[in-house]
């Protein structure tokens, strides 16, 4: 006569040890395992054939991770308006390395044509210059400064 499976002799599975690990995870995130305990039980999750075993590792563990303390809140109200230039800030940094690789191909092109003999060859730099160059244009275009 065949005797029930108990359920932790039940073979465990990839999806059960990955919330395992990632259970683990928050408890060495909480500071309720140090770093050498964490890494010996996700080797050891890993390595786990049942659910028994998966147990086990998660056993002296709180259940339900503990509060963060609240991290206070400060709020200032003004009836000034505030001015955020980080937007045009970012397209002047992307338009200033578009200008750089742009002349370092148009003078690498030109390099080219003086020193390569054949003479000037069709301006290949236009086709790494333009597309990007056309995307940064409509985006000055279509951006408007808050002021």
């Amino acid at each position: 006569m065949n005797q029930p499976l108990r359920p932790e002799d039940v073979r465990a599975s990839d999806t059960e040890r990955e919330l395992v690990q990632q259970w683990l995870h928050r408890a060495h995130a909480d500071g309720s395992l140090d770093l050498a305990e964490f890494d010996a039980r996700v080797v050891r999750t890993w390595a786990a054939k049942t659910r028994g075993e998966l147990a086990v590792l998660t056993a002296d563990l709180p259940t339900v991770p503990p509060a963060r303390p609240a991290q206070p809140v400060t709020v200032r109200v003004s009836s000034e308006p505030v001015k955020v230039s980080g937007g045009r800030k970012a397209l002047k940094v992307l338009t200033t390395i578009w200008l750089a690789v742009s002349a370092f191909n148009f003078a690498l092109w030109l390099l080219v044509g003086f020193l390569g003999g054949e003479g000037f060859v069709h301006p290949w730099f236009l086709w790494v210059a333009m597309p990007a160059g056309s995307v940064l244009g409509v985006i000055w275009l279509t951006t408007k400064p808050r002021r």
